[in-house]
């Protein structure tokens, strides 16, 4: 396989780009041996603040973008010439906060999703130009109105799009719970969809990446030849030397089977995917301990409405931190296909058939 991967001003040598994973599963470390092997690294902006140098208990609005800037240097200190970036979430309260704050500390693409990013070019037009802007999306209508959004306020359009298959990926999905798993999704139609879209409507070549149940070699491939310009891969990185999150949380992967892998309703008012076998102890254990919500987080969190809910952060933190029965494990359909921890490089090189060492990358701003 020979393709590389250009978005915006910004190239690497490979077609992939690293799923956000919030809570610190997807930070500095994993992120920054992405990009070494030649992928796009993410750094996930959700919760990176709670397991940090800067939270006292209380200050999470003050610690997230500290916290945050920490974990972007840290991969820039691993992949100083790789290609670095985030994954912000529209969903929470200190969205354009975190995505300055990844700008300034050098981040090179920025990934939305969990909403409809309509506001992010209007964050970063006046001092963060040549930063790819790069929304998630399920469907070909959802695309239209972000372009034409963007280009009627901004005069400008998407430097790639993520089209995510609502179907597989894991954690907080972009769909309705009841539109999810019914059989009428095709991504790989809405892939092109997407693509035809930008071609004849803006005459534009927009990469579109495939996103979602992506992990070996023959999805990727599949993926490209039905046109997709990448693939964006997250639980398949999460058992790796390199992932940020505990032991634990990796040999929840390795232990799980297919049943194990179903949709939970978030607090943050989207379904999510994830390993749901303790998830009524989360529940009934976050009760028990009379927690409130910590931080306010986000724009709408059904944790405030009902004491029957869990609080999202609390329960990915534990879960990270190797606390996997009172924790809330996110991931896609085939987590269950982990069978062992290998590296980031061992994973790359099975994917597209290259060696460990650091290719060229190209960044022109």
């Amino acid at each position: 396989m020979n393709h590389s991967l250009t978005i915006g001003r910004h190239s690497a040598p490979l077609p992939l780009i690293l799923g956000g994973m919030g809570v610190r599963v997807s930070a500095g470390n994993l992120a920054g041996h992405v990009a070494r092997c030649g992928g796009f690294g993410t750094v996930a902006a959700a919760g990176i603040g709670v397991n940090s140098r800067h939270f006292n208990g209380k200050n999470l609005a003050v610690a997230d973008p500290l916290a945050f800037q920490d974990e972007i240097r840290k991969a820039y200190s691993i992949a100083p010439e790789g290609v670095i970036g985030v994954n912000c979430m529209v969903a929470v309260t200190n969205y354009a906060e975190m995505v300055v704050a990844a700008c300034e500390a050098g981040a090179k693409f920025i990934v939305s999703g969990a909403g409809l990013p309509m506001q992010l070019p209007g964050i970063t037009a006046e001092h963060f130009p040549e930063v790819a802007l790069i929304p998630i999306v399920s469907s070909s209508r959802a695309a239209q109105l972000i372009a034409r959004k963007w280009y009627k306020n901004y005069g400008r359009l998407p430097d790639a799009v993520v089209v995510e298959d609502p179907d597989t990926a894991g954690g907080h999905l972009g769909e309705k719970l009841e539109n999810i798993g019914n059989g009428q999704y095709d991504q790989y139609e809405t892939v092109r969809a997407v693509k035809a879209y930008f071609r004849e409507t803006w005459e534009a070549e927009v990469p579109v990446i495939a996103a979602g149940g992506i992990w070996d070699r023959a999805d990727v491939e599949h993926a490209l030849s039905q046109g997709a310009d990448a693939v964006q891969m997250a639980s398949r990185f999460v058992c790796t030397d390199e992932c940020d999150a505990d032991l634990a949380f990796k040999q929840a992967y390795l232990d799980c089977r297919p049943e194990d892998i179903g949709l939970v309703m978030s607090p943050a008012g989207l379904p999510g995917r994830a390993i749901i076998k303790h998830i009524e102890q989360i529940r009934e254990g976050q009760l028990a301990a009379g927690q409130k919500c910590p931080s306010n987080c986000l724009h709408r969190c059904t944790y405030k409405e009902s004491r029957e809910r869990f609080c999202i952060v609390e329960a990915l933190d534990r879960a990270q931190r190797g606390d996997v029965v009172n924790g809330l494990v996110f991931c896609g359909t085939n987590a269950w296909k982990a069978d062992r921890i290998s590296t980031v490089a061992e994973i790359f090189e099975e994917l597209f058939g290259v060696s460990a060492a650091l290719p060229k990358m190209v960044s022109n701003g």
